[in-house]
C-alpha cells in the first residue's frame, strides 16, 4: 500500500512506443515501476510485446498505422494523465540512481524539463566515445510544456520556451545486441531519411554520397575519438559511414525514379 501511494503522489507518466520489443519490454518496464502510470503505445507487435506489457501493469494502446517516430510519440504523450512525463524507449533502462534522482526532482521541481544522458552498449561494450557519450536527450518534462517534433526518424522534444536542466545520472541504452541488428537499423533508417530528404527537394550523386561517407568516418573515428573505443569504435565508425553512404545513394535513386515518373 505504501509503495502504491508513493507512486500516486509522484505524479509521473512514463510513455513508451513499441513494435516487436518482446526481448526488451519486460526489463524496461521493471525499471520504471516507480512511476504513477506506464503507457505503452504499440504499432502492431506480433511477438507478444502487448501481452508482456499488460501482464506487467502497463496501459497498452494499439495503433494500426505508422506516422513516424515523432508523431507516434506525441500520440503516446496524449494518453498521459500525470503532471510529469518520462519518455523512454524499450531498449532503455532507468538505473536505480536515476530513479532516485527523478523522485527527488519531482518532489520539488524547479524547472520545466530535464536532459538525461544515455550510456549505450554495443555488442557487450559500453561506448564512451564515438559521439555516443554522454548523448544527452530531453526526456523528463512537465506535461503540456513540451511535445515531440514530427520527424519520421531521429525525433526529439521541442522545449520551446521551457526552462531546461540536466540530471546527474543516466539511462542505460541497449540499441544493438549484435552487428546484424545494427545493419538492419541502418538500412531501415537510411531509407526513411532518404524519403524525407527527397520530399524536401534535396539532391545527391555518387560523389556526394562518397563525400558524406568519408566525412562521417573521420568525424566519428577521429574527431569524436572513436579509436578509444577499440575495435567496437572502428566498427561503429565504419557502420555510420556506410549508413551515410546508403542514405545519400538512396536519395540519388529516389530522385532518379521521380524524374522518370516511377515515384509519386
Amino acid at each position: 500500500m505504501e509503495e502504491s501511494q508513493a507512486r500516486e503522489s509522484l505524479g509521473l507518466s512514463v510513455i513508451i512506443i513499441t513494435k516487436n520489443e518482446a526481448q526488451n519490454i519486460a526489463a524496461c518496464l521493471e525499471s520504471v515501476r516507480f512511476a504513477t502510470e506506464v503507457i505503452v503505445l504499440d504499432s502492431g507487435s506480433t511477438d507478444g510485446t502487448q501481452e508482456i506489457a499488460r501482464n506487467l501493469g502497463a496501459q497498452v494502446h494499439v495503433t494500426e498505422d505508422w506516422p513516424g517516430f515523432g508523431n507516434q510519440k506525441n500520440r503516446a504523450l496524449d494518453f498521459a494523465t500525470q503532471p510529469w512525463v518520462l519518455s523512454i524507449d524499450a531498449d532503455e533502462r532507468v538505473t536505480p540512481e536515476l530513479r532516485e534522482e527523478i523522485i527527488t526532482i519531482l518532489r520539488a521541481p524547479g524547472l520545466d524539463a530535464y536532459n538525461i544522458a544515455r550510456l549505450s552498449e554495443f555488442c557487450g561494450k559500453p561506448i564512451r566515445h564515438s559521439g555516443w557519450w554522454p548523448d544527452y536527450v530531453l526526456r523528463l518534462f512537465r506535461r503540456g510544456a513540451c511535445r515531440f517534433n514530427d520527424a519520421a526518424v531521429h525525433e526529439r522534444i521541442e522545449p520551446g520556451n521551457c526552462s531546461v536542466g540536466q540530471l546527474n545520472f543516466w539511462l542505460l541504452h541497449y540499441p544493438f545486441e549484435n552487428l546484424e541488428m545494427l545493419v538492419a537499423k541502418i538500412n531501415r533508417y537510411s531509407s526513411e531519411a532518404a524519403r524525407v530528404m527527397a520530399a524536401k527537394g534535396k539532391k545527391s550523386g555518387v560523389f556526394c554520397a562518397l563525400g558524406h561517407c568519408i566525412w562521417t568516418f573521420i568525424r566519428i573515428y577521429v574527431l569524436k575519438h572513436g579509436f578509444l573505443d577499440g575495435r567496437h569504435g572502428a566498427v561503429l565508425a565504419m557502420a555510420a559511414a556506410f549508413g551515410s553512404f546508403l542514405r545519400y545513394s538512396k536519395l540519388m535513386f529516389l530522385n532518379q525514379s521521380k524524374r522518370a515518373g516511377r515515384v509519386k
